[in-house]
């Protein structure tokens, strides 16, 4: 990486991608933004856009659009392209369109030489990571998918909330796909440097209110959609803590989406975990005691992944 100067290259000029993109602006992590879109003048029009902030903001941030050709020479690629889902059309036909999107990108971004760290954010995250991964040929620590990043940061948020404690003293994860099948390891969730479940039972909680709370978490998305048609303001200030935690290189533990390689008895797949997180993009999956029954849940999301990436690889056709 070029310490001197450090860029960082968006492809999708969507709500996701001009979120994140925004929140630069207020942080001093990047010094380079180049915009990536299929509609130029999009990419052209936002970037106009945020360069009439930059008097206003604490960084002095050069942004412009361009082509795949910049990628040659950026520190990170934040992929957040794809198709929204349609009525009627189900997860698979989505998967399929989107993967067909996303070995395109790829492909584009590697053609240009790119060495860097590529974090995906397009859904469903878990499989086009992995397709980036397939495609781009990059050791696997070079891709990283946002996997349940967002829902960790709501679940901090919500047991803040009902604890009357800084998300800052929170420690607990969301793990598994980015969907319906996620679940919370509780009996690894510390409140300071406490156990969750001490705390709850010396406080006179009910256990069932963890159950609640996840479930606010799980149908968090749903919820906003409902109500403002599109999620992105969470999502674009975890994809920064992400950035920034990459060129920082922090070696902060963050729940992405990561390729498998036996640490919680799968492989072959990505999916939400714990990870350490630095310069060389993952550095290590931090491996946390499941109970049997979390080790169940884990098991249980990876399966759902599972038969999606088999026709993945039919279609793609690149194994």
């Amino acid at each position: 990486m070029n310490q001197d100067k450090r860029k960082l290259v968006l492809v999708g000029t969507g709500f996701v991608g001009m979120s994140m993109a925004y929140t630069f602006l207020n942080t001093k992590v990047i010094d380079e933004l180049v915009l990536i879109d299929m509609d130029e003048n999009k990419s052209i029009g936002e970037a106009m856009d945020l360069n009439h902030g930059i008097p206003y903001a604490s960084s002095n941030l050069k942004i412009r659009s361009g082509s795949y050709e910049e990628c040659r020479d950026a520190d990170v690629v934040v992929i957040t392209a794809g198709a929204a889902q349609k009525s009627g059309q189900t997860r698979l036909e989505l998967t399929m369109i989107n993967a067909k999107i996303m070995k395109s990108i790829t492909e584009n971004i590697m053609k240009n030489g790119f060495n860097g760290i590529l974090v995906v954010a397009s859904n469903p995250v878990d499989l086009m990571s992995y397709v980036a991964w397939k495609v781009s040929g990059l050791p696997s620590n070079q891709v990283i998918g946002s996997g349940t990043i967002l829902d960790t940061a709501r679940l901090r948020y919500l047991m803040s909330e009902y604890l009357h404690i800084s998300a800052n003293n929170v420690h607990a994860y969301m793990m598994g796909e980015h969907g319906d099948s996620s679940f919370v390891p509780w009996t690894s969730a510390y409140i300071g440097c406490k156990s969750l479940l001490d705390l709850l039972d010396e406080k006179h909680k009910d256990l069932a209110d963890l159950h609640e709370i996840y479930e606010q978490v799980r149908n968090a998305a749903y919820e906003i959609i409902d109500k403002k048609k599109a999620t992105y303001y969470g999502i674009g200030l975890a994809l920064n803590r992400l950035v920034s935690a990459i060129l920082e290189d922090e070696n902060v533990i963050l729940t992405v989406s990561a390729l498998q390689q036996n640490e919680y008895g799968r492989e072959g797949l990505y999916i939400g975990v714990p990870a350490i997180i630095n310069r060389q993009g993952i550095s290590e999956i931090m491996k946390i005691p499941l109970t049997e029954v979390d080790q169940n849940k884990f098991n249980q999301s990876c399966d759902t992944l599972l038969p999606m990436i088999k026709e993945i690889n039919q279609e793609l056709n690149y194994e």
